[in-house]
């Protein structure tokens, strides 16, 4: 159990039988009354943001989570098998549960979060940057820099994100996992 003014970004807390990460907190003393902490949580199963206030000295429910790296190794069905970097126990994972995975690659470097006291796998996420490979997209043409307009191109995974028309085939590129927006080209 920790106490409400304890809540900090990342902290993960089990509140109505549903495991929440806070996002965003805001410690708040008004003028008259109580010194209240105002908070954002997210839902680790849904994603939804809800936002929360607790009193100070209210005890919540703390869970311990653990933050280890995993390599991707294949698709099986729905299922996503990764491999720990440390015991080399491989572990599926549902699509639903992997942020990013539109951009992920064989071999890529995720980072899987569990619950440390039942060992169930709570989400995965992609680094929030990564580098792919143009596959197709329609042939740039010099010159085409003034404008910010934009072009449909497919990544090595499949994916589709729009890059500026100066891109060409075969090309790498920045993508943000988060959006899947371009970042920047990258040299090779």
């Amino acid at each position: 159990m920790i106490n409400a003014q304890d809540i900090k970004n990342g902290t993960c807390i089990r509140m109505d039988n549903q495991l929440y990460f806070c996002i965003e907190f805001l410690h708040v003393k008004p003028g008259k009354g109580n010194t209240f902490m105002r908070t954002k949580l997210k839902n680790v199963v849904d994603g939804r943001v809800l936002e929360r206030r607790f009193n100070i000295g209210e005890k919540l429910e703390d869970v311990r989570v653990e933050f280890r790296p995993y390599q991707y190794l294949y698709q099986e069905g729905e299922d996503y098998i990764f491999m720990n970097q440390e015991t080399f126990e491989q572990i599926p994972i549902a699509h639903d549960l992997i942020t990013g995975v539109d951009f992920m690659k064989e071999g890529d470097i995720v980072n899987v979060v569990s619950d440390a006291s039942s060992e169930t796998v709570l989400y995965a996420e992609m680094p929030i940057k990564t580098v792919l490979k143009i596959t197709y997209t329609e042939p740039g043409l010099k010159g085409d820099t003034a404008t910010n307009a934009s072009k449909p191109a497919t990544v090595e995974t499949g994916a589709t994100v729009r890059v500026p028309l100066f891109i060409n085939e075969g090309e790498l590129i920045e993508i943000d996992t988060r959006d899947g927006s371009y970042q920047n080209r990258v040299k090779a």
